[in-house]
């Protein structure tokens, strides 16, 4: 038996496929387990899970049809099965799962969109609900794939290397955070495919939070980015322009999370950082506008939403059309009209509750 998990969605919905993958192994014994990935955060986190035998990497985004079409084609008639992660509701992941050719194809029936994008491609299937987290989702469809019930949910699995624990030491050590240190992690950033920036609470409410959480609490930060969202990281310290915001530098996502662990407690936009840190188990403030939480809140690990709960939301639905808002009177008021004294009160509170807890301990 060869399965072939297709994860080209991106980082965090890969990260909460990996409950899905830990139940595969064990309901397919024996059989080998590949992966498809485009993301090089995917590859990194993928590549540490002793389930997957191998690891395919290939850049779909930046490389011509054709090259593509060449590559997706060398899998063909590899595989028995094949798994298109959830959410991945375009017709192009749905094409290469069909060109790949493996006798069952699964993947979740969506509610919008559907057919449109060639949903009906794949003939093992079970219905989307919007009341489900999208761990559930995989699992459902591993489910409908093995037939066996699975047992109890699991977490997010993240795995490190000991040159990645070794890195996370040294950084540190070198910004001179020291174990007593009340350490919080900021997340400023998020994809920005699919107009998904507008997701962002406001770079300038990060900076004010930072100055008012050193001012009371006197934490040091903790700025979390990708290579893409250097501008953001920087202009956070250099608003705030203080010893205790300190930009974090690695090269890679599994180094980025071995420093998160140090985090007492993470503050974030919904991001695959966010799912990162419910990986690692870590205390987390997630501050979310128009996703639906169902889906993406922090999974089985201590957290607190902020959000308007505006009545039009949620408006993002799993679709490969952009983020869109159609208020009229201010666009994405679920982000913008969140307020630095609202987020501020929720963290506050839970660096109480921390501060506490490492009095009774």
């Amino acid at each position: 038996m060869r399965i072939l998990v297709i994860a080209l969605s991106g980082i965090g919905d890969a990260l909460m496929f990996s409950p899905s993958l830990v139940k595969l192994a064990e309901e397919f014994p024996g059989a080998r387990i590949d992966a498809l990935v485009m993301y090089k955060g995917v590859r990194d986190i993928y590549s540490n899970y002793p389930q997957f035998s191998w690891i395919h990497y290939f850049d779909f985004i930046n490389s011509p049809a054709f090259y593509s079409l060449k590559f997706v084609l060398g899998l063909r008639r590899k595989y028995d099965i094949t798994i298109n992660v959830y959410p991945a509701n375009r017709k192009e992941y749905n094409l290469i799962s069909w060109l790949i050719g493996a006798k069952r194809r699964a993947a979740v029936r969506y509610l919008r969109r559907d057919f449109v994008e060639l949903g009906f491609l794949n003939n093992v299937r079970v219905r989307e609900n919007d009341s489900f987290h999208n761990v559930k989702e995989n699992l459902l469809l591993c489910e409908k794939l093995s037939g066996i019930v699975s047992g109890p949910e699991i977490s997010l699995q993240m795995i490190f290397k000991d040159e990645d624990i070794d890195y996370a030491r040294n950084f540190l050590a070198g910004q001179s955070i020291r174990t007593g240190d009340l350490v919080i992690g900021f997340h400023p950033g998020c994809s920005a495919l699919k107009n998904h920036d507008k997701r962002r609470w406001e770079k300038s409410k990060f900076s004010a939070l930072a100055r008012k959480l050193i001012d009371d609490h006197g934490t040091k930060i903790l700025i979390f980015g990708g290579n893409d969202e250097e501008y953001l990281k920087n202009s956070i310290v250099t608003e705030v322009n203080s010893p205790n915001v300190i930009p974090v530098v690695t090269a890679n996502l599994i180094q980025t999370a071995a420093v998160m662990r140090r985090c007492n407690l993470f503050v974030t936009n919904d991001s695959s950082l966010m799912h990162v840190a419910s990986a690692l188990k870590l205390k987390i403030v997630a501050i979310i506008g128009p996703t639906n939480k169902n889906y993406i809140h922090p999974w089985q690990t201590d957290y607190q939403i902020v959000s308007l709960n505006l009545e039009c939301s949620p408006c993002f639905h799993y679709s490969p059309k952009p983020l869109n808002c159609s208020r009229t009177d201010l666009k994405f008021k679920c982000i913008k009209d969140l307020s630095v004294d609202r987020v501020y009160e929720i963290v506050s509170g839970r660096i109480k509750q921390i501060v506490e807890n490492s009095r009774i301990d």
